[in-house]
């Protein structure tokens, strides 16, 4: 062999070596990072590909203000621990102070600073072993049979016994022809409560229409559909901006290029009949005089441009790009006419005024956020779906890789617009559990995360996993998708080294390893636990007299929390609006009598010093209206499940509704059960 074929010899193995690996990750969101960070620490060769020139996702993309309220954080522990103790270390090592620490495990609320976590982030990749390769789109997919064989991609081709799907999309489980979908469930699917159409917000009294009686510009449907119907629609994108009041680090936004202040009508219609208008961004204090601003869940206009996210997974790289300029566009509309235009009110121009991008962050993207929040993206149709009953009602897995438990929460994901309201649709306010911040503790199966074996053999999906809207609306979170995605890894790292399908990887060998990888898998043992399953009554409301409406029965508007703590009660539990008295919580009971008559109506509580001493009640048959306050502090007669609240007259044939509210109330409102006893 000749010097020069020698080299060449020498540079082509080079180069072939640089394309082959354990492990490939396709993505390096917070669930990418981890999963080869996670393969590479089991002794795997891991290369990590990322279609942009970002690593890190929305964690080094300006969400700074952690999402970590989980139930107990003993059980957020692997990787997203280790990732903010690193992060605390650099403040702390700078001789900054930050206001909590990573070792109380009580605190919930962690912050940083976009450019720090980016720094930690590629020390962990760094000192892993993991070769991080950005600017790489895949193209396709070659598969022989089940088995992924080589990703091929912008920039040349890559090979791997195990591959992990860590976009936000769902990106390469879809290219390997793994069914998914996209979209919210109907209610029958599931038998999700959850599912479908959900108006959590309050209708706005005015047109959502123009002269024309056309819809105005951010009004995305005059009709939404069929409340139990679902439909593809996915929760609000938006971006999660790092901004400062700081003369010193504060960079004035950039104004936006053919800025039409017409688009803005529905705003200040909005602004010109509301009483108690809201700073339209949630802005979360973070280290170095800086903010986190969020879309603002429980408000009616805000960061995310609702509606516009659709079609963003299915999109290619220029159809992506598009839809990203839009939104980026907006958002600097919206801020231009927040602080310029005459109709928003001068306390809310003012404060958005003072706010500007940092100077110190994202410098090589003009101090803008590189990455679009996809809050939700497609979902893999895999080996187990998780769904509200796994969360809410069947909490434990023989097969866990991860305890979690974020409220189910999200986003709008249509706003509908009438000649007489306009009102946004979609939001889950947060179901949490009875008085905490956090969501109902629960297993997601190592099932969820691999595809059908048919399907494919070596793929790991830990982001884009498989549940259903109202799942991932829990699951969509960085703690999770971080000790998702390190699951993976070590799953991959395993099975890669056994040469196995995913599928049949045994899960005491991978429990062994999460737990040495310094992961939680056993539940929380806590006094407040999900409703008791169906069936376990503690009084069952058929057993009783007269007409009996159970809160199961109710159509329910606004956040409710679920218990069972205070007992006897009826049915399998009740629910409380956790003391807020701010009217968003009501909850409708719609019957027709069997006859014509005097009814004793009576209401089922746990009385409790802590209760509502005013909630109103409306009772209503036909036209004619009765209200009352129902104190719920007085106790209940000796031995009895209900208190006799007053005496209504219906008349059969008319349709009665029986609509209880939160509106006003100085306590905890109990919704168990009311009860209709003809005389």
């Amino acid at each position: 062999m000749t010097r020069i074929a020698a080299l060449f010899f020498a540079i082509s193995l080079s180069a072939h070596a640089a394309h082959e690996a354990d492990v490939i990750v396709y993505g390096a969101t917070p669930g990418g990072f981890c999963a080869a960070i996670a393969a590479a620490r089991e002794g795997a060769s891991v290369i990590m590909l990322e279609p942009t020139a970002h690593v890190g996702g929305v964690n080094t993309g300006g969400l700074c203000f952690s999402d970590s309220n989980q139930t107990v954080r003993s059980t957020v522990l692997g990787l997203f621990e280790e990732w903010h103790l690193r992060i605390e270390k650099d403040y702390q090592q700078r001789g900054v102070e930050l206001p909590y620490k990573v070792s109380e495990k009580d605190h919930t609320h962690w912050t940083y600073e976009p450019h720090i976590a980016a720094r930690i982030t590629k020390e962990m990749l760094d000192e892993a072993g993991v070769k991080v390769l950005t600017k790489l789109v895949l193209k396709s997919v070659i598969k022989d049979r089940s088995r992924i064989t080589k990703l091929a991609t912008s920039d040349g081709e890559f090979a791997s016994k195990v591959f992990i799907d860590g976009t936000y999309e769902g990106d390469l489980m879809a290219a390997a022809g793994v069914s998914w979908t996209i979209g919210r469930e109907g209610r029958k699917e599931f038998g999700e409560s959850l599912a479908g159409k959900q108006y959590s917000k309050k209708k706005m009294a005015m047109s959502g229409l123009d002269a024309d009686g056309k819809p105005l510009p951010f009004i995305t449907t005059t009709n939404a559909g069929p409340d139990e119907d679902g439909d593809k629609n996915v929760m609000v994108y938006s971006f999660r901006l790092c901004v400062t009041k700081d003369p010193a680090n504060r960079v004035p936004f950039p104004k936006p290029a053919n800025y039409d202040p017409a688009r803005f009508e529905v705003l200040r219609r909005y602004f010109a009949q509301e009483k108690r208008p809201h700073l339209p961004w949630d802005l979360y204090p973070l280290p170095g005089n800086k903010f986190d601003a969020n879309n603002g869940i429980g408000k009616q206009f805000s960061m995310g441009l609702v509606g516009a996210c659709n079609g963003w997974s299915e999109a290619d790289e220029a159809g992506r790009a598009k839809i990203w300029e839009a939104h980026k566009q907006y958002t600097l509309e919206f801020y231009h006419f927040l602080t310029t235009d005459a109709t928003v009110p001068e306390p809310i121009r003012k404060e958005m005024s003072k706010l500007g991008l940092c100077r110190d962050e994202f410098p090589d993207y003009g101090h803008w956020s590189p990455q679009l929040y996809v809050r939700e993206g497609r979902r893999m149709i895999g080996e187990y779906v998780v769904s509200q009953k796994d969360i809410m009602e069947q909490p434990e897995k023989a097969d866990a890789i991860v305890v979690s438990s974020f409220p189910i929460d999200s986003h709008d994901c249509q706003r509908v617009g009438t000649s007489k309201f306009v009102i946004d649709e979609g939001t889950i306010m947060p179901v949490r559990m009875p008085g905490r911040m956090h969501g109902y503790p629960y297993h997601i199966p190592y099932r969820a995360i691999t595809p059908k074996a048919a399907e494919c053999v070596n793929l790991l999906v830990p982001v884009a996993l498989s549940c259903t809207h109202v799942g991932i609306c829990s699951i969509r979170v960085e703690p999770t998708w971080m000790i998702l995605g390190q699951s993976a890894g070590i799953a991959a790292a395993l099975s890669a080294k056994q040469n196995i399908a995913v599928q049949k990887l045994p899960y005491p060998a991978l429990r062994e390893r999460l737990l040495a990888q310094k992961q939680m898998l056993d539940l929380p043992v806590l006094a407040d636990r999900p409703p008791e399953p169906k069936g376990a009554m503690s009084i069952d409301p058929k057993t009783l007299p007269g007409i009996v409406l159970d809160d199961a029965q109710a159509e329910l508007k606004g956040p409710w929390s679920r218990s069972s703590s205070f007992k006897p009660h009826i049915g399998t539990g009740y629910l409380h609006d956790d003391k807020r008295g701010d009217g968003e919580s009501s909850a409708v009971f719609r019957i027709e009598v069997p006859k014509t008559g005097r009814y004793e109506l009576r209401m089922a509580y746990s009385a409790h010093e802590t209760r509502a001493t005013k909630v109103p009640l409306t009772i209503q048959n036909g036209e004619k209206t009765v209200e009352l306050l129902v104190d719920q502090t007085q106790p209940l007669p000796a031995g009895e499940a209900f208190r006799s609240i007053g005496k209504v007259d219906l008349q059969k044939g008319l349709k009665t509704t029986l609509t209880l509210r939160n509106a006003g109330t100085d306590g905890f409102v109990i919704l168990d059960a009311l009860q209709l006893v003809a005389e």
